[in-house]
């Protein structure tokens, strides 16, 4: 039987079927589409980006923060974008898995060339996530790392004096997260998951580059690119919510793979009623700490002040209100301030406290 040629380039033999579209392609028409598509979704509208933007990609050493640092390093080149990039990783204090998964980002470092800054959990709000599961257990404990993993890396954009945080949800996390939002009646949160970018009052930017990628494509693309990625899954998630959604959600792809693209498609069609929209609280800033909160404390402050006083997951149902000081000998978080805008030179040794500069940067094709 005759190899199956392109159906892009209908000369090269085809070696990959995208699990998007269904189409036979090449590796280099696979690379191609992969990275235009990725590029369309960034200059689609007005663009996710500005230029002259200084943009702190959220690097963990997995697969999608891994091509998404690759990907978006060869796009600043090759569409001149303007950017000035970094790499933010935050370490959970998770033994086994996010140590080593560090590693992973710090060589990802040398071969993009990109400036580095690692902020912990410890260093933040005492705690690390082995201890924190000591005491409330696997259940719901994804809850208390989902909190206080957002409010850091807010933080450590804010030390880096960037504009932008980049990430790598791909479009299956994107459904999963629709599923989840309808299945907890959390209709508020539907079209803030599914935008590329988003941005509170005082939170800096966010933006999903790889919002219309599937994941197994992303896979592909890290296979094929030969990329350095970390693959354990952590530890702690087997007992996570997601993972109901998400086996949910590969159910309806093997049916019907479109599935992805058409739940994403449904959550942006949700539109609150004014009634639901007046009921929503306001937003301000967090009493203790200074951080964006609806209440007088924000959610990281208040997990932060019920671990301190040995509570076991029974601290994501406490109730606020009375007095907003901590309690005496309770660790706190530290004051949410964002920094100035100053330029930092990577031929500088750092230019920035706790920033790691690259030694060499490879070339990347």
């Amino acid at each position: 039987m005759a190899p199956t040629p392109c159906q892009l380039c209908h000369t090269a033999r085809a070696l990959v079927k995208r699990p998007k579209t269904g189409q036979q392609v090449c590796k280099t028409c696979f690379f191609e589409v992969f990275e235009t598509e990725v590029h369309n979704t960034i200059v689609e509208g007005n663009g996710i980006f500005r230029r002259g933007e200084r943009v702190a990609i959220g690097a963990s050493g997995g697969k999608d923060s891994t091509v998404l640092a690759h990907v978006l390093t060869m796009l600043n080149h090759r569409y001149d974008y303007g950017l000035d990039l970094f790499l933010l990783s935050i370490d959970e204090g998770i033994t086994g898995y996010r140590d080593d998964s560090l590693e992973t980002v710090k060589q990802n470092q040398v071969e993009y060339g990109l400036p580095l800054k690692i902020l912990s959990y410890n260093d933040l709000y005492g705690w690390t996530m082995d201890r924190i599961v000591e005491q409330v257990g696997r259940r719901n404990n994804c809850t208390f790392c989902g909190v206080f993993r957002r409010q850091a890396l807010d933080r450590g954009a804010a030390q880096l004096a960037v504009d932008h945080i980049v990430t790598g949800h791909n479009a299956d996390d994107i459904a999963e997260t629709v599923l989840m939002n309808i299945m907890r009646g959390d209709v508020a949160r539907l079209g803030r998951c599914t935008a590329v970018t988003t941005q509170s009052e005082d939170t800096i930017k966010r933006s999903k580059p790889f919002k219309y990628a599937y994941e197994k494509e992303i896979v592909m693309y890290a296979y094929f690119k030969k990329l350095t990625y970390f693959s354990t899954e952590c530890i702690y998630s087997p007992d996570a919510y997601r993972g109901h959604a998400r086996v949910f959600l590969k159910d309806l792809e093997a049916i019907r793979p479109s599935a992805i693209i058409d739940i994403i498609h449904s959550g942006e069609s949700f539109v609150l009623d004014q009634n639901t929209q007046k009921g929503m609280k306001a937003m301000q800033t967090c009493l203790r700490c200074g951080y964006m909160s609806s209440n007088d404390l924000c959610k990281a402050c208040a997990l932060l002040q019920g671990l301190e006083s040995g509570m076991d997951r029974s601290a994501l149902h406490q109730k606020q209100g009375g007095d907003t000081a901590a309690p005496s000998g309770h660790r706190t978080i530290p004051k949410y301030e964002r920094h100035a805008h100053v330029p930092v030179s990577a031929e500088a040794g750092g230019g920035a406290e706790g920033i790691d500069t690259p030694l060499k940067a490879l070339a990347i094709s």
